[in-house]
C-alpha cells in the first residue's frame, strides 16, 4: 500500500497566515499540521508516500525532505493546478503502480491517527474505504448515510438538510482497481473537481464502505478551525505551553 499525500492547496481562507507559508505547513502546538498527517501514515505501516505539491512545493520539500525523518521514503508529485482530488491521483498514476493506496488531505488534523482505518481496510478488502466521524453540525460538510452493512448509501455536500451526522474527513483508501475509474471521471470533464464529487459518482458504480471514528478531527480550512484544533490539541495533551519543534530544512 502507497499514500497520496495532498499537498498543492493555497489555503485562502487561512490568509494572512497563508500569505507567507503553505497552509499545510500552519502550526498546531507548534508543529506544522502535515507533519501529523506524515506521522499517522508511519504509524499504520505505509512507507512509501507520494506528496503532491503546486505553488509552496519549495517550502515543503524543505521541511520534509526526503522523508526519513518520519520513518518514510516520499516522492514528490507537481500538480500544475488544483483541479481536485480525482485530478491529484492521476497525476500520481505512476507513482501509485498497481498498488492500494491511501488519501489524505495535508492540511487534515486527525487526532489519534488512521491505524484503525488501515486495519480495517486490509481485513475486510472493500473496494474503496472513506473515513467518517460525527459532528453537531454536519450540513457544513460532506454527509454520508450508511446501510446496515456499513455500505455508503447516500453521499451529499453540504447539504440544508443532512441525513445523518457522519461526515466525511477527505480521509479514504483506494483499492487499485480504481484507477481505470479515475481516468473514465475525468474524461467525462469532472475537472477542475469540486469537493465531494468523486465519491458521490463513485458510489454508484463501486462500493464504498465507511468507517466510523470516534476520535476528534478538525479540517484545518480556516483561523476559527486552526484556533480550535490547537487550544484543543494542547488541552489534550495537557500542555500548559507549546511544544517545540525542529524548524531547520530536513535531509
Amino acid at each position: 500500500m502507497r499514500a497520496l499525500v495532498l499537498a498543492g492547496g493555497t489555503g485562502t481562507r487561512l490568509r494572512p497566515l497563508t500569505h507567507t507559508s503553505a497552509k499545510q505547513m500552519v502550526p498546531v502546538a507548534n508543529k506544522p499540521v502535515l507533519f501529523y498527517g506524515l506521522e499517522s501514515i508511519a504509524r499504520a505501516g505505509i512507507i512509501d508516500v507520494g506528496i503532491v505539491v503546486g505553488d509552496t512545493a519549495a517550502e515543503i520539500r524543505a521541511a520534509v525532505g526526503d522523508g526519513s525523518r518520519f520513518g518514510l521514503k516520499v516522492t514528490y508529485i507537481p500538480q500544475h493546478a488544483p483541479l481536485g482530488l480525482a485530478h491529484a491521483v492521476l497525476v500520481a498514476r505512476d507513482f501509485l503502480g498497481e498498488e492500494d493506496f491511501l488519501m489524505y488531505l495535508g492540511d487534515n488534523f486527525i487526532c489519534g491517527g488512521i491505524t484503525g482505518l488501515v486495519e480495517d481496510f486490509q481485513v475486510k478488502r472493500p473496494d474503496a474505504h472513506i473515513l467518517l466521524t460525527r459532528v453537531a453540525d454536519p450540513g457544513a460538510f460532506g454527509v454520508a448515510e450508511l446501510g446496515p452493512d456499513g455500505r455508503v448509501v447516500g453521499l451529499e455536500e453540504k447539504p440544508e438538510r443532512p441525513r445523518s451526522d457522519l461526515v466525511s474527513t477527505a480521509t479514504y483508501l483506494f483499492h487499485r482497481d480504481h484507477l481505470p475509474l479515475l481516468e473514465r471521471y475525468l474524461a467525462d470533464g469532472n475537472a477542475p473537481d469540486p469537493p465531494g464529487r468523486f465519491l458521490a459518482w463513485l458510489h454508484t458504480r463501486a462500493p464504498v464502505y465507511g468507517y466510523r471514528f470516534a476520535e476528534t478531527w478538525f479540517d484545518i480550512g480556516d483561523p476559527e478551525q486552526l484556533l480550535e484544533a490547537d487550544n484543543s490539541y494542547r488541552a489534550r495533551l495537557g500542555l500548559e505551553q507549546r511544544a517545540e519543534y525542529d524548524p531547520r530544512p530536513a535531509s
